[in-house]
């Protein structure tokens, strides 16, 4: 799109990031790590990697704050991990975030454009 200002919805990017193989979600426990969606293994910060970071800003629909990331385990699962701020955060917040902090962020691997 030639707008600078478009954003693209995070529907539409965790559509793409489906297509790419990274359609399950993590979840994060409290005190237990990370769960992916399609099994019950439960991961520590240290068994996964950050390859991607998506910031929406939700200036229209306070629903789109939110930060998503791509996420692959060591035993090569991949997947995604979606962070809520602001309006939609929750009391596990604080956890959320402390364990992020956590994985690492493989600044060298990027999927494709996703626009």
């Amino acid at each position: 799109m030639s707008d600078s200002t478009y954003m693209t919805p995070l529907s539409q990017v965790m559509k793409r990031l489906e297509e790419k193989g990274y359609g399950a979600e993590f979840r994060t426990k409290k005190d237990k790590g990370a769960v992916l969606d399609e099994g019950n293994k439960t991961y520590s910060a240290e068994d996964l990697k950050i390859v991607k970071v998506y910031r929406f800003e939700g200036e229209s629909d306070p629903a789109d704050m939110a930060i998503l990331y791509a996420i692959q385990a060591k035993d090569g699962k991949h997947g995604y991990l979606l962070d809520a701020y602001g309006t939609y955060s929750d009391e596990e917040q604080q956890y959320h975030i402390d364990f992020i902090k956590k994985v690492p962020a493989d600044k060298d691997e990027r999927l494709d454009d996703i626009d």
